[in-house]
């Protein structure tokens, strides 16, 4: 199943080496420029999500967010130097569902292999799956166990019934690596899931923060750092349901709450985060920019995509 290439014109340049933009720092091939390599793989695809019910529209995402990312200046709180390789987005036309994950498994399974760290661009939260899981087939082993921390409103532990959806991704992955991954979900809201559903991620080990958790920052930040700081340097991959954010600031999702959190908290949990372990791979799911106003929400993915990128994969800035 072959990646279709990402439209060179997405990779912003104003050829002027005072003020570069990282379309400069970007290219669909492996060459580098000495610094560290992300691989940039888009998933257009919201099939999962209509499965669940959901409104459609996270297909146009990847290169929405591409187009505010790639025309965003590298960091100034940083010298880091980065490569962004740009892998294409997976054609949803080519296979089925369940041939369409297990690729993009194997392509970041691979690029984590390679040593490159993973940002990728959904698509229906469904790939959180393959995301998750191509990590864990990369880094989990008898003496690593490896970090995976969920930020959604939804638990997204629905058992597979007919078929896996955007609410099934954490179902697949705890029975699929059981034991072999320590887990939490933060922003959780009281309406979007069952007792039934929350009883089960407790009993896999999960660890789960409510929105309103969140909101008591302090208290929540030192109770998080405790929970990191057992874990030190074991790797660690990052979901992000944009559905997580406040309506009122990511309207542009299929499922969203006026009190969700706020992209401050989000942003400075994930700075927490990847302050003391070594953050392997972002995924961001959910964008729908059907559903948008003036890219908003887009524009919001690139930020967290833009924070990824320029943190040291160790842990902390360099």
């Amino acid at each position: 199943m072959a990646l279709t290439p990402t439209e060179t014109s997405l990779f912003f340049t104003r050829q002027d080496p005072e003020d570069p933009r990282l379309g400069d720092f970007t290219s669909g091939s492996a060459a580098t420029n000495g610094g560290a390599v992300v691989q940039v793989f888009g998933w257009p695809d919201d099939e999962g999500i209509r499965l669940n019910g959901g409104r459609p529209g996270a297909a146009e995402a990847p290169d929405r967010i591409r187009r505010p990312l790639y025309k965003m200046t590298p960091s100034l709180t940083t010298e880091r130097s980065v490569h962004l390789w740009d892998r294409g987005n997976l054609n949803p036309a080519d296979q089925d569902l369940g041939a369409r994950h297990e690729e993009a498994r194997r392509l970041t399974a691979e690029a984590y292999r390679r040593g490159d760290r993973v940002l990728s661009l959904g698509g229906g939260h469904d790939y959180g799956f393959p995301d998750a899981a191509g990590f864990l087939d990369a880094f989990a082993t008898e003496t690593v166990r490896p970090v995976v921390v969920n930020f959604d409103a939804h638990l997204d532990v629905r058992p597979v019934k007919d078929s896996f959806h955007s609410g099934t991704p954490f179902r697949r992955l705890l029975t699929a690596f059981p034991d072999r991954f320590d887990f939490i979900e933060i922003g959780l809201q009281p309406q979007c899931n069952s007792r039934a559903h929350a009883a089960w991620a407790k009993a896999q080990g999960a660890h789960l923060w409510m929105a309103d958790d969140v909101r008591d920052e302090a208290d929540f930040h030192s109770h998080l750092l405790t929970w990191v700081n057992r874990r030190l340097g074991q790797p660690l991959f990052i979901s992000l349901d944009i559905d997580v954010i406040q309506s009122s600031e990511a309207p542009g999702c299929s499922q969203s709450w006026a009190l969700g959190l706020t992209p401050v908290a989000v942003q400075q949990t994930i700075h927490l985060l990847m302050d003391h372990l070594p953050t392997k791979g972002l995924g961001i799911y959910e964008v729908s920019p059907a559903l948008d106003q003036d890219d908003r929400t887009s524009k919001l993915a690139a930020l967290f995509a833009h924070q990824f990128i320029f943190h040291d994969s160790r842990g902390g800035h360099r």
